[in-house]
């Protein structure tokens, strides 16, 4: 029986409420314009994986301190900042339910709520000489910078190859999420040897979540209905890209031609859809989720049992049998 994410957080129950005023403490501004924009953010708030990988992280590998809580704030800190300025790229009016920053108060204020938001992060950290874990952060949010990048460079071509396609996901989603199992390993005062290996950990996590994120595109059973939203923007996504890998030269570029048509006809995006079911896309691409899951799991295998382990060992599962 799946264990519900309330469950999955009971170990660290306490210190998640205790966060969440810390974490509002920490955007706290004079400018009333400000705090009033700081105070949405918190309100729409998502099921706090983040903050959640972090306190578990903290909890398997030795005690959850101070600068745990501090190592929380400064990712969703930093990543809060890149999400509201992603908006603005996307010209998105939307995340999660709610209206995006840029289309409640426009582009101009939402990217320096962003710029807030990062000095925010770098002066918790400084203050309190978390070098270590500011290093581990801001080399995530590189990573994910790069990441974007590379994805918007290769959708012009068409031309990803599994190994581009694992080098983006590793960089865009793994990256984030362990530099959350890094930053709880550190802030626990583990040695060096144990932050890599729940770093590790969190990257395998990361691959999984992505290519079952990239799997939603396609519907299945629990799912329903495919989205097709990948394909109509060109993101190149494992399925597709096995897919392709199997095709001749001639359905190749019959495909590609759709895949850019896709956006404009219903018949294109479901020719690609169809192809890429067809040629067990989409099998391959649940087998190597499958495969990061299990390599996580034998890694968190190495830690000592403790109600840390075991819930964090579920919020894997959590990520993985998602539906939505």
């Amino acid at each position: 029986m799946a264990m519900s994410l309330k469950e999955i957080q009971a170990p660290v129950e306490a210190e998640m409420v205790e966060f969440e005023k810390k974490f509002r403490q920490s955007m706290r501004s004079k400018v009333l314009l400000l705090d009033k924009i700081t105070s949405y953010i918190v309100k729409r708030k998502g099921k706090q994986m983040r903050p959640l990988f972090v306190f578990l992280s903290s909890g398997v590998a030795g005690n959850i301190t101070e600068a745990t809580y501090r190592g929380a704030a400064l990712i969703e800190l930093l990543h809060t900042a890149t999400l509201v300025h992603d908006d603005v790229v996307d010209d998105a009016q939307f995340r999660r339910g709610f209206f995006s920053i840029n289309a409640l108060w426009k582009n101009k204020i939402a990217v320096l709520v962003g710029d807030y938001l990062l000095s925010k992060g770098l002066l918790l950290s400084l203050d309190n000489d978390d070098f270590a874990l500011l290093k581990i952060v801001s080399d995530a949010v590189r990573e994910m910078s790069e990441g974007e990048l590379l994805q918007m460079e290769k959708a012009k071509k068409l031309d990803i190859t599994e190994e581009i396609y694992y080098n983006i996901i590793r960089q865009k989603t793994a990256s984030l999420i362990q530099s959350c199992c890094r930053v709880g390993a550190a802030s626990s005062g583990a040695d060096e040897d144990t932050i890599s290996k729940m770093g590790e950990f969190g990257l395998k996590v990361g691959m999984a979540f992505q290519i079952k994120d990239d799997l939603f595109d396609y519907g299945h059973e629990e799912i329903g209905k495919p989205t097709g939203i990948d394909i109509q923007e060109r993101k190149m996504t494992l399925p597709l890209i096995h897919a392709l890998e199997q095709a001749g030269w001639q359905e190749k570029n019959q495909i590609k031609k759709a895949i850019k048509q896709s956006a404009k006809s219903k018949k294109k995006l479901n020719e690609v859809i169809d192809f890429v079911k067809a040629s067990k896309g989409i099998d391959y691409a649940i087998s190597v989720m499958k495969r990061y899951h299990e390599e996580a799991s034998e890694i968190l295998d190495q830690f000592p049992d403790s109600a840390h382990k075991q819930s964090l060992a579920s919020l894997v599962n959590f990520t993985i049998d998602r539906t939505k």
